[in-house]
C-alpha cells in the first residue's frame, strides 16, 4: 500500500471522532499530532519489532509490519484499547486485564491498592478477590482488636480508583469478588444497594460446587473463616441464592462466577488457583497475571459464493494466524507496570483472541439470533476459531518454544503438543473497538436497529443499521418516516410494513428470551479457553423469576459466569417503556393508597438483635398475600420502645398498602446509631447491626428471603409446548434508553457489565 494512501474513509464518522478524541497521540497543547494512518503504523511497527528476537521465525519485522497494518486497517482485527493507545510510546503498557492478590494483612491490602493505582494510571483494569480477608469483627492478634472486614477495605480501593484517570480520559474499573462461603457474603451481596457506593467496581459472587449442591437439595452450606480455615456458621443456600437474584434484579449486581468450574479448566493448576477475573469477567487470571486481548470482526468474512451467502473460512484462517502472532508479540514488547506481573505473564504467556460482529454476521446470513441455526453456527464458527488459534499457537511454539510453565501445565500432563500460550481464546465485550470497526459488539445481539442522535439546535440525526437500510430498499419498504419510527422504538415490533421474516432477522436484545441469551453464551464458551463476556439485557418489566432462570441455566449449560441487567433498574437512568419514561411511571397520578385491614390470622418469625439499648425483638408476620405486619419489643434494659413501636406501625401500614417490601428494607438498612455502633450490635448468624431501624430492616429482609425460599429445579426447555411458553418472557419494549453520556449527551448502552456511548466512545465499568 502506498504510504500516502488515506484510510480514514474506511472508518465511520463516529469511529474517526473516537480515534481522534481517545487514541491519537497528542502534543503538549493537547491537540493530536498523528493521523489515523499514523496510529496504525505506529502500532504495527512496535508489535512487529518483536519478530527480530526470534531467528527461527518465518518473518522478519519488516515483512510482518505491513501484515499487521493491513488486518487492523481493513478492520478484520483490532487489539484491545491499551495496545492501540500505548504501543510505540514511552508508557508502553499494552494489556487491558490484570488480577492482583489481596492478602490478609495491612501490608498486603495496601500493596494491592498501590499496585492497582499504578495499573490504572497505565490504562489497565484490575480484578481482586477479597476472599482471603478475615471477616468483620474477627480477631486481629497484633492489635488485640477486631477486623473491619473485606467490604470496608473495598471502599478504600474504590476511593483510590476514583482519584486516578487513565490517560486523562476515563477512570479505571475494578472487579470485586467474594466467595459465597465467606462469612461476610450477605454484606457483600448488598454492598451496592446504594448506587453511589463502590461506583468503580463490578461485583461478582464466586459460586462453589458445594453451594450449588446445597441449593439443589435445599440444604445449608458452611461458612469458612479464611484466616483460620474453620467453619464458623452456615446459611441456607436457597436464601443466599434468592438474595443474589433480588439484588441483581434491583440493579444488575452482583453477577456470579462459577469459581470451581473456572479452576477445573485452568491450564496451570500447579502454579496456583484462580481467585478473580478482570473487570468484565471474561478473563480469569492467576494473582499477578495479565492478559492482552484482541478480536476478529466476523462480519468482514461474509462472501457470496454460487449465489449463496457463506463464511470465507480460508481468509478467516489467515487472519487468525496473523492475529495470534500479533498478540504473542505484544507480550514481548509490553512494558509491565510491576515486576511480579512481568514475571507471571511471561511465564504463562496468556493471550485472548476473540470475536466481534457476531450479530452482524447472523444478519448478513439471514439467521435470527434466537434460533437453533444461530446456535449451530456459533458452535461451528467458534469451534473453527479455537482449532485454528491453537494450531497457530502450536506453530509459534515450534519457532519460539512453549510457554515457560508448559511442563507444569495440564498440556504436558495430557501429552498435548506444546503451545506458545497457556490460553489462546477469550470473548471480550469489545465496546470501543467494535465502534471503531463499525460492527456489533462481541457476541451480543443488536441493542437497537436505529438511533436518533442529537446535534446542534435540537436537530436529530438519524442513524440506522446499514444492513437494515439495504434490506428495506431491496424489499421496497424504505421510507424516511419508517426509519424515524424504527429509531423511536429501537426495534421492529408491531410495524406492519416490515415483513415478518425480516423482522425476525433483525431481532434486538430485549426481544430475545433469556434462554437464548444463555444458550448463545454457552455455545461460545464451549470453544473458549478463558471465559465469555456477555450481558443478558432484560426489559424493565422482567421478573425475579427471569433472573433465576438465567442463573440456573448458566450453571446447567456450563458457562463460567453470568451477568444480567434490567433496564431502568439504576436510579440514574431514564427508561422508555412503551413510550412511557420510568419517571412517568412513578408520578403520583393514582388515587391515594389505603392500607388493607389486618388479617385475622398470620404466621411469622421473631428475630433477636443486640443493639445499644439491649435486646430488640422483631416479629415479622405474613398472610396469604405476603408480609403484612411488623412488631417490635425491647428487653429489660429499656431503650426507646415508643420510637420502635411507631416505626413498626408505619411499616405495617406501608406493607398492607402495597408498598414494595424491598423499598421498605432499603430505606431502613444502613441507618446508624452511635450507641449500637459502640457496642457492636449483632443478630442471628453474626450479622452486624447498626441501629434499631437497621435491625428491623434486616429482620424483614431475612424473613423475606426465607419466605421466597427455593424456586425448584430448572430444566432446559425443549418440547414444542414449552418453547411456546418462552414467548411469555418476551416483553415489548419500544425504546431502550440507558441514560445519557456525561460527555456528549447521547444514549448509553449496557454491554457485559460496562456502560458505553456509541457516539463518543465514553465507557465505564462498575
Amino acid at each position: 500500500m502506498n504510504p500516502t494512501t488515506t484510510i480514514s474513509n474506511r472508518f465511520s464518522v463516529n469511529a474517526q471522532k473516537v480515534l481522534n478524541k481517545r487514541y491519537l497521540t497528542r502534543g503538549e497543547d493537547g491537540k493530536p499530532i498523528e493521523t489515523i494512518e499514523g496510529l496504525f503504523r505506529r502500532v504495527a511497527s512496535a508489535i512487529a519489532a518483536a519478530e527480530n528476537s526470534y531467528p527461527n521465525s518465518k518473518y522478519n519485522a519488516e515483512e510482518l509490519e505491513p501484515l499487521f497494518y493491513k488486518i487492523m486497517t481493513d478492520l478484520d482485527f483490532l487489539p484491545n484499547s491499551p495496545t492501540l493507545m500505548n504501543a510505540g510510546k514511552k508508557l508502553g503498557q499494552l494489556s487491558a486485564c490484570f488480577v492482583l492478590p489481596v492478602d490478609d494483612s495491612m501490608e498486603g491490602i495496601f500493596d494491592a491498592v498501590k499496585n492497582a493505582a499504578i495499573i490504572h494510571k497505565s490504562g489497565g483494569g484490575t480484578g481482586f478477590s477479597f476472599s482471603r480477608l478475615r471477616p468483620a469483627n474477627d480477631l486481629v492478634s497484633s492489635t488485640k482488636g477486631v477486623s473491619s472486614g473485606p467490604i470496608s477495605f473495598m471502599k478504600v480501593f474504590n476511593i483510590a480508583t476514583e482519584t486516578i484517570k487513565q490517560g486523562g480520559t476515563r477512570r479505571g474499573a475494578n472487579m470485586g469478588i467474594l466467595r459465597v462461603d465467606h462469612p461476610d457474603i450477605l454484606e457483600f451481596i448488598t454492598a451496592k444497594e446504594n448506587n453511589d457506593e463502590l461506583t468503580n467496581f463490578n461485583l461478582s459472587v464466586a459460586i462453589t460446587d458445594k453451594f450449588m449442591e446445597a441449593l439443589e437439595h435445599d440444604a445449608e452450606y458452611d461458612l469458612v473463616n479464611p484466616r483460620s480455615g474453620e467453619t464458623v456458621g452456615s446459611l441456607k443456600a436457597s436464601k443466599v441464592f434468592f438474595m443474589i437474584i433480588e439484588r441483581a434484579w434491583r440493579n444488575g449486581e452482583p453477577g456470579i462466577v462459577f469459581i470451581d468450574r473456572i479452576n477445573r479448566f485452568q491450564p496451570t493448576p500447579a502454579i496456583g488457583k484462580i481467585e478473580s477475573t478482570n473487570p468484565c469477567g471474561e478473563q480469569p487470571l492467576l494473582p499477578y497475571e495479565a492478559c492482552n486481548l484482541g478480536s476478529i470482526n466476523l462480519a468482514n468474512f461474509i462472501i457470496e459464493k454460487k449465489n449463496k451467502t457463506v463464511i470465507d473460512f480460508d481468509r478467516l484462517k489467515e487472519c487468525i494466524n496473523i492475529s495470534v502472532r500479533f498478540l504473542d508479540n505484544v507480550i514481548d514488547v509490553n512494558k509491565y507496570p510491576i515486576p511480579e506481573i512481568d514475571k507471571m505473564t511471561r511465564a504463562n504467556r496468556k493471550i485472548g483472541l476473540g470475536v466481534m460482529g457476531w450479530a452482524d454476521l447472523l444478519i448478513k446470513m439471514g439467521v435470527p439470533y434466537d434460533s437453533e441455526k444461530a446456535i449451530e453456527l456459533a458452535d461451528q464458527v467458534m469451534g473453527f476459531v479455537k482449532r485454528e488459534s491453537w494450531s497457530a499457537s502450536q506453530e509459534l511454539a515450534k519457532e519460539r518454544g512453549a510457554f515457560p510453565n508448559y511442563d507444569k501445565s495440564i498440556f504436558a500432563e495430557k501429552r498435548i503438543q506444546p503451545l506458545r500460550n497457556a490460553t489462546v481464546t477469550t470473548i471480550a465485550p469489545t465496546g470501543t473497538i467494535s465502534l471503531i470497526a463499525g460492527c456489533s459488539s462481541g457476541i451480543e445481539p443488536l441493542f437497537a436497529i436505529a438511533y436518533e442522535k442529537h446535534v446542534m439546535d435540537n436537530d436529530k440525526l438519524l442513524e440506522v443499521h446499514n444492513d437494515f437500510v439495504k434490506v428495506a430498499r431491496e424489499n421496497n419498504f424504505y421510507s424516511k418516516e419508517l426509519m424515524e419510527r424504527v429509531a423511536h422504538q429501537g426495534n421492529l415490533n408491531g410495524i406492519s410494513e416490515i415483513p415478518e421474516h425480516i423482522a425476525r432477522i433483525f431481532v434486538t436484545s430485549h426481544n430475545i428470551s433469556p434462554e437464548w441469551h444463555i444458550r448463545m453464551q454457552a455455545a461460545f464458551q464451549k470453544h473458549t479457553d478463558n471465559a465469555v463476556s456477555k450481558t443478558v439485557n432484560f426489559p424493565f418489566d422482567a421478573t425475579k423469576k427471569d433472573i433465576e432462570t438465567v442463573f440456573r441455566l448458566a450453571h446447567q449449560l456450563e458457562c463460567k459466569g453470568v451477568t444480567v441487567y434490567r433496564d431502568g433498574s439504576r436510579d440514574a437512568q431514564v427508561l422508555n417503556v412503551a413510550g412511557t419514561k420510568k419517571a412517568d411511571r412513578t408520578k403520583d397520578s393514582s388515587p391515594m393508597l389505603l392500607a388493607r385491614s389486618r388479617p385475622e390470622r398470620t404466621f411469622g418469625v421473631t428475630e433477636r438483635a443486640k443493639i445499644g439499648c439491649g435486646n430488640l425483638y422483631v416479629t415479622v408476620n405474613s398472610d396469604e398475600k405476603g408480609i403484612c405486619e411488623v412488631f417490635t419489643s425491647l428487653g429489660r434494659n429499656g431503650g426507646c420502645p415508643s420510637q420502635s413501636e411507631a416505626t413498626a406501625r408505619l411499616i405495617s401500614m406501608a406493607l398492607r398498602a402495597g408498598i414494595d417490601v424491598q423499598e421498605i428494607i432499603d430505606q431502613l438498612k444502613g441507618i446508624r446509631c452511635m450507641s449500637t455502633l459502640k457496642r457492636e450490635g449483632t443478630m442471628a448468624g453474626g450479622m452486624r447491626v447498626l441501629s434499631c431501624p437497621d435491625a428491623i430492616g434486616k429482620a424483614i429482609e431475612q424473613y423475606n428471603l426465607t419466605a421466597q425460599g427455593f424456586f425448584g429445579k430448572l430444566n432446559v426447555i425443549k418440547s414444542e409446548n414449552q418453547k411456546d411458553q418462552k414467548k411469555d418472557l418476551m416483553i415489548d419494549v419500544t425504546s431502550q434508553d440507558m441514560g445519557h453520556c456525561p460527555e456528549c449527551g447521547e444514549k448509553l448502552e449496557n454491554e457485559s457489565g460496562c456502560v458505553i456511548c456509541k457516539y463518543c466512545g465514553y465507557s465505564k465499568c462498575g
